[in-house]
C-alpha cells in the first residue's frame, strides 16, 4: 500500500512536507506563526513568509535545506533576529527556517567551553552560564539571537581583552548546500572557520556554536544620562577613553547622544560595563566628574544587564555605520548633524515619539590586535593605523510612513559625516561593521581584498551551486562584492 503524504497546507510547504517537516510548518493561519513573527524585535524585519519551518535538530534543518534546494524554492534564514532591516532574516512569499528550536546553552566544564544554539537569545546564554560563575564574549543587548552577532563579527564586553565575539568561537557545527554537516574548527575546514568570523551567512547554516567561557561574577555597570548641554565635555571624556582603553581594557563605555520620548530632548546615555568588578575605575573618572539626570550603575552581572538593557522592540528602524578616527572634531560634527536630524524629526513627528541614537564606541587598534593574537578574522580591522571610533546613526519610528521619512535623512548624515571624516588626515576608517550597516552599505567590500578574496572561495567550495548567494537571497552576499 503506497504511503499517504499530507496535503501541504500551501505550495511552498510542498517540499517540505514530502521531506517529513509538516509537524513543524507554521503557516499565516496558525497563531503560532503570528507569535514568530512578532517576536522579531524591528518591524522592519517582520516580512510575510508563505511559511516557516521549525527544525528541532541539525538534522532537520539539513532536511529542509535539501528539500528547499531541490524545489528551488527561496527561504530565509532566522535565528533571533538580530538584524533589524527587511530581507535580512526574513522573506515575503518564501519560505523562512526559524531556528528558534535550536537555543540550548551547555557548560562543558572539561574544556571550558560553552554550547551554543543559534536560536538562543543572548540573555538565556547569560542566565545559564551565569549560575556556573560563566560569560562568553557575546551580545550586549539581551533580547537579540545568538547567530546574527556571532556571524557578522560581534563586539562585545571583552572586546579589549579577547577580540570580537566571533574571535571566541572554537568550534560551527554548519549544515552546507548539499545538506552535509560539517563541524569547522581551525584544524578542520580551516578555510571555512575563518570565514565564518564575520562573514554572515554566505556558507551555510550554523547550527551550534561552540565558544570559550570566560570566569565572570561581578560587573560595575549600569546607564547614565546627562543633560545636553555637557556633549562637548561628552565628546572629550570619549576620545579619552579611547585612547586610555589599552591601559584598562576591563572598562566598557557605550555612548549615545539621543532623543527619547520620555525626554522630549536630545540628553546624554552611556553604558558603562567594567567586567573585573572595579568600582568607579579610573577610566571613567571623566564622566563620573559630570552633572547627571539619573544612573543606574551597581554592582551587577552580565546576565543582569543582558535582561535590563534592551533596544526598544515594535519600531521601524533605520541603521547606518561607520568608523573614523578618534578625533573630537568628527564626533562633534556627527552630534551637530544629529541635532539638524532630531529637529527635523520633531516637525514630521509631533507627538515625540521616535528615538535616535548618535552612538559612539570605541574602536583602538588593540581590538584588532586581539583578533590577530586568536587566530585572526576576517573583517580587515587590523589594516586601520590609528585608533577609532565605530559610530552608528539610527532613528526608530513608529510607522512605516516615518521610517520612510527619516531613512534617506539618517542615510544623508552618515555621508556627511563620511565626508568630513575624509578631510581630516586619516580620519576615514576602511571597517564597516556589518551587524550595524545598513543593506545599502557594502559591509564585506570593506574587508580588504584579500578577504574578500578568502570568502569568495570559501563560498565557491562549499556552496558551489551558489544556493546561500541565490536561493537565501537575505543578508550580505559575497557574491555581489566587486572584484
Amino acid at each position: 500500500m503506497a504511503a499517504v503524504v499530507p496535503t501541504p497546507p500551501c505550495p511552498q510547504a510542498a517540499c517540505l512536507v514530502e521531506a517529513g517537516l509538516q509537524s513543524q510548518i507554521l503557516v499565516p493561519t496558525d497563531a503560532d506563526y503570528a507569535s514568530r513573527q512578532e517576536c522579531y524585535w524591528s518591524n522592519s524585519a517582520k516580512l510575510q513568509p508563505a511559511c516557516i519551518v521549525r527544525p528541532r535538530s541539525s538534522f532537520e534543518v539539513a532536511s529542509a535545506v535539501k528539500a528547499l534546494v531541490a524545489a528551488n524554492q527561496p527561504f530565509a534564514v532566522r535565528s533571533g533576529g538580530h538584524t533589524n532591516w527587511a530581507g535580512s532574516n526574513n522573506i515575503d512569499g518564501g519560505v523562512t527556517i526559524d531556528l528558534g528550536l535550536l537555543a540550548i546553552t551547555e557548560f562543558d566544564a572539561a574544556t571550558e567551553t560553552a554550547i551554543i544554539g543559534p536560536g538562543a537569545r543572548w540573555r538565556e546564554v547569560y542566565a545559564e552560564l551565569h549560575k556556573r560563575g560563566r560569560v562568553v564574549a557575546g551580545g550586549r543587548e539581551g533580547n537579540v539571537g545568538v547567530a546574527g552577532l556571532l556571524l557578522g563579527g560581534g563586539n562585545t564586553f571583552f572586546t579589549a581583552r579577547r577580540g570580537f565575539a566571533c574571535d571566541n568561537v572554537v568550534a560551527y557545527e554548519v549544515v552546507l548546500a548539499d545538506g552535509s554537516i560539517v563541524t569547522a574548527t581551525a584544524n578542520t575546514h580551516a578555510d571555512l572557520f575563518r570565514a565564518l568570523k564575520g562573514g554572515s551567512n554566505n556558507f551555510g547554516i550554523v547550527t551550534s556554536f561552540r565558544m570559550a567561557a570566560i570566569p565572570c561574577n561581578k560587573v560595575w555597570g549600569g546607564m547614565t544620562f546627562f543633560p545636553k548641554q555637557i556633549i562637548p565635555a561628552a565628546i572629550d571624556a570619549i576620545v579619552a577613553f579611547t585612547d586610555n582603553l589599552r591601559h584598562d581594557p576591563d572598562s566598557n563605555l557605550v555612548c549615545i547622544f539621543t532623543h527619547m520620548p520620555d525626554f522630549k530632548d536630545v540628553v546624554v546615555a552611556t553604558l558603562y560595563a567594567q567586567v573585573a568588578g572595579v568600582e568607579k575605575a579610573p577610566a571613567y573618572d571623566k564622566w563620573l566628574a559630570l552633572p547627571e539626570i539619573m544612573n543606574t550603575i551597581k554592582m551587577t552581572s552580565v546576565s543582569e544587564m543582558a535582561f535590563e538593557y534592551n533596544i526598544p522592540t515594535n519600531y521601524h528602524n533605520t541603521w547606518f555605520t561607520l568608523s573614523f578616527r578618534n578625533d573630537a572634531r568628527i564626533l562633534a560634527k556627527a552630534s551637530e548633524l544629529h541635532d539638524v536630524l532630531v529637529a527635523e524629526l520633531q516637525a514630521f513627528i509631533p507627538d515625540g515619539d521616535f528615538i535616535t541614537q548618535c552612538l559612539f564606541q570605541p574602536l583602538p587598534t588593540l581590538f584588532a590586535e586581539n583578533s590577530v593574537a586568536a587566530g585572526g578574522n576576517v573583517m580587515g580591522v587590523e589594516q586601520h593605523a590609528h585608533d577609532g571610533i565605530l559610530f552608528l546613526a539610527v532613528v526608530m519610528a513608529k510607522t512605516q510612513k516615518q521610517e520612510a521619512f527619516a531613512y534617506p535623512k539618517v542615510k544623508a548624515w552618515v555621508q556627511a559625516v563620511k565626508e568630513f571624516a575624509q578631510g581630516i588626515d586619516g580620519g576615514l576608517l576602511s571597517w564597516t561593521y556589518l551587524n550595524y550597516a545598513d543593506k545599502s552599505q557594502d559591509a564585506l567590500a570593506s574587508y580588504g581584498a584579500d578577504n574578500v578574496r578568502k570568502l569568495k572561495e570559501a563560498a565557491a567550495k562549499y556552496d558551489s551551486d551558489q544556493v546561500f548567494q541565490k536561493l537565501c537571497p537575505g543578508g550580505f552576499k559575497i557574491s555581489d562584492v566587486k572584484g
